[in-house]
Parts: structure tokens; C-alpha cells; sequence
């Protein structure tokens, strides 16, 4: 079968096969990256807004880890650890919350579900065969914990209570 190539095409890989799931990757880490973005641009707080910054540029440089090499350095994964040991220490919440509040809050709930949706297709890539360096699980799975807790503070530094939520099919 031959498939139609447009010249206006936005990314040479988007025709992969269905299978190759390292094109899907790319567009999550790009997603990711772009809504960090969006999320600085929600930030009053210089300092944060900057970490922030940080953090997109090393979405962008997971991005292409499938397709060539892992380029994140330890330093920059232990960086990345501390940020998410601090936000922790700095909350007051221990448990299940629904993900609501104010609206960078929001978006950082969102960024924290799509870098759980990041691991997942990792883990997929991985058992159709592909190679995932360990520590670019590792910064998925740390991403997901940094945009959970940063969302705890932005509630916090906007004075917003967190509404705990607390299943009824998990106990």
C-alpha cells in the first residue's frame, strides 16, 4: 500500500507505522513540554516560573531519546528528584485529591496525567521490544510526582483548599 505523502507535511515521522510507537512518544513530550508552557505563563512567582522553564527544556530533551540516544544527564535527573522532594516536604496534603482548584493548579493536574500517559507507552514500547533507558522512566514517573505536588502548591499560594477525595472502590 502506498500512502500519501504531503509536502506540507509538520513532522517526517507522523506516517510511521502503527506499531513504531516512538512518533507517538515525540508528540506526547511535545504535548508535555507545551503545556509546561502554557503552565509558566499561569506563574506569577519568578523563581518558579524559571523551574518551570527548566523543566520544559528537559521534556524536549527526552524527546527524541527513542529515536536516538538518552542525553539527560543524572545531575539533571537528581535535579529534578530535589524539586519533588521539596515541593513535597512543603505540603500539608498526604493522600488522594480531587483535581480541582485554581487554574494553574488545573493545568499542573493535567501535566500530571500526561506524564503518567508518558510511562505507559514506555512500558507498551518496551514489551513490543523496543529499548527504554531506565532513567527515562525514572523522569517520566518523577515528572508525574513534580506537576502532582506543584499543583498542591499553586492551590496553597492562591489560597485554595484542597478537596480530599477518598474512593469508594479502593480502601
Amino acid at each position: 500500500m502506498s500512502v500519501y505523502r504531503s509536502p506540507y507535511e509538520a513532522y517526517p515521522f507522523l506516517c510511521d507505522a502503527d506499531e513504531d510507537l516512538r512518533c507517538d512518544f515525540e508528540l506526547l513530550t511535545d504535548e508535555l513540554a507545551s503545556a509546561a508552557g502554557l503552565l509558566r505563563s499561569q506563574i506569577a512567582e519568578p523563581a518558579l516560573a524559571e523551574e518551570l522553564l527548566w523543566v520544559c527544556e528537559l521534556i524536549y530533551h527526552m524527546n527524541p531519546t527513542l529515536r536516538t540516544t538518552f542525553t539527560v544527564t543524572a545531575g539533571e535527573t537528581a535535579r529534578l528528584a530535589s524539586a519533588v522532594d521539596r515541593l513535597q516536604k512543603e505540603s500539608r496534603v498526604h493522600g488522594f485529591v480531587l483535581p480541582c482548584g485554581c487554574q494553574s493548579a488545573c493545568t499542573a493536574h493535567l501535566l500530571r496525567v500526561k506524564a503518567k500517559c508518558l510511562v505507559r507507552l514506555l512500558y507498551r514500547y518496551m514489551q513490543r521490544g523496543g529499548g527504554v533507558p531506565d532513567g527515562l522512566l525514572d523522569l517520566g514517573n518523577l515528572l508525574s510526582g513534580y506537576f502532582f505536588l506543584l499543583a498542591l502548591k499553586l492551590n496553597a499560594m492562591n489560597g485554595v483548599e484542597e478537596r480530599d477525595y477518598h474512593s469508594r472502590n479502593y480502601l
